[in-house]
């Protein structure tokens, strides 16, 4: 079996990725482009397991071959059953065990030419973790700091559409990064998902061109940047000062928030979170706010005495940029943000660069 062993570096030789963990291990993370075929499902791991521990490692090994084979089967009629003679998988289990293992062989039998990745998910997941701590440090980023409010993230994607090279963290986190800053309805990626997402956003940047990003906290939601990445962006020289009118940064955090001022209860429940920074009597000037409909009011004062003070504290801790930073004024409500990115481009001496091919 071993001639039927690939390393990670050749992941690539192949026609598709066979990912046989179960639905909750992939869904946790898997290798970029995988399909999902587990040979055992979320509830006969758990069995196999337990019989493993309490009753024998035979036993468990026969109950599970049984139910491996029945999978195995099951996907043969189903996923692969148009897979052509030529057809070449690469499959993988946690750690290149027995799952991947049955899988490939049985492929082997028929006559296409799996194989199987060594070391399974585990060799993967070095992989990440030992790109994540050299990777960043190779790229020249300019850093948009701003506060809260200043519309960042809308710079962000006019710079894009403009040409230019971006990071966008919080899309692959999933979360805008402040306390209320949660997706209604969307879960967070897992770290190991993000961590995923992050090495291959930042294996399809140029070296060559600076990367546009916005400044972060070493966490965004539930999500922790890795340390490289981190010390990265606090080094960058070039850091552009976002500079927006408090009455358009309010319109700003209305509209982004819309989905939180429509649920007072679930607004209620971010306020009080916020009770050990506040106090409860300030708090509750905040939910008077709410439970009142003076949504304005509210949006300008966690401005002004939550998201502002704390602005001031972090950033320029956290980028050493920030004191010669590019002032840039920015009108994030605008219809003309195309053009406004193209001038900040101009100011940071990087001309009209083309737009990026799809």
């Amino acid at each position: 079996m071993n001639s039927l062993r690939v390393r990670l570096e050749n992941a690539g030789d192949f026609d598709d990725i066979i990912d046989v963990r179960t639905p909750l291990e992939f869904a946790d993370d898997h290798m970029p482009g995988a399909i999902n075929a587990p040979v055992l499902s979320n509830e006969e791991r758990v069995i196999v397991g337990t019989m493993y521990k309490q009753v024998s490692p035979f036993d468990a090994s026969r109950v599970g071959a049984a139910m491996v084979a029945r999978n195995i089967a099951a996907h043969l009629d189903t996923t692969f059953a148009d897979r052509p003679r030529n057809w070449r998988p690469l499959i993988y289990c946690w750690r290149g065990g027995k799952r991947s293992e049955s899988m490939t062989l049985i492929m082997n039998m028929i006559g296409w030419r799996a194989r199987q990745l060594e070391g399974g998910y585990k060799a993967y997941r070095r992989d990440v973790v030992a790109s994540l701590g050299t990777l960043p440090s190779t790229l020249d980023y300019i850093v948009l700091a701003g506060h809260t409010g200043s519309g960042k993230t809308r710079l962000l994607h006019a710079l894009a559409d403009a040409g230019a090279q971006t990071l966008d963290l919080e899309a692959l986190a999933v979360h805008r990064g402040s306390l209320l800053g949660a997706m209604p309805g969307v879960p967070q990626p897992s770290q190991k998902a993000f961590d995923t997402a992050l090495i291959g956003a930042l294996r399809g940047l140029d070296p060559t061109r600076p990367v546009f990003v916005e400044a972060e906290s070493r966490r965004i939601g539930l999500i922790t940047l890795p340390e490289s990445l981190m010390s990265s962006l606090r080094g960058a020289t070039t850091c552009v000062e976002v500079r927006v009118a408090l009455d358009a940064r309010v319109d700003l955090l209305m509209q982004e928030y819309s989905h939180l001022l429509a649920r007072p209860d679930d607004f209620r429940a971010q306020l009080l979170r916020l009770v050990p920074l506040h106090g409860r009597a300030v708090i509750d000037q905040w939910l008077t706010l709410l439970d009142e409909g003076r949504q304005r009011e509210l949006s300008e004062v966690l401005i002004t005495r939550h998201y502002d003070p704390a602005y001031s504290r972090s950033s320029r801790k956290m980028l050493l940029g920030l004191p010669d930073a590019i002032p840039f004024p920015f009108r994030p409500t605008a219809q003309d943000l195309g053009a406004q990115a193209q001038a900040l481009l101009a100011q940071c001496g990087m001309g009209c660069p083309p737009p990026l091919v799809p």
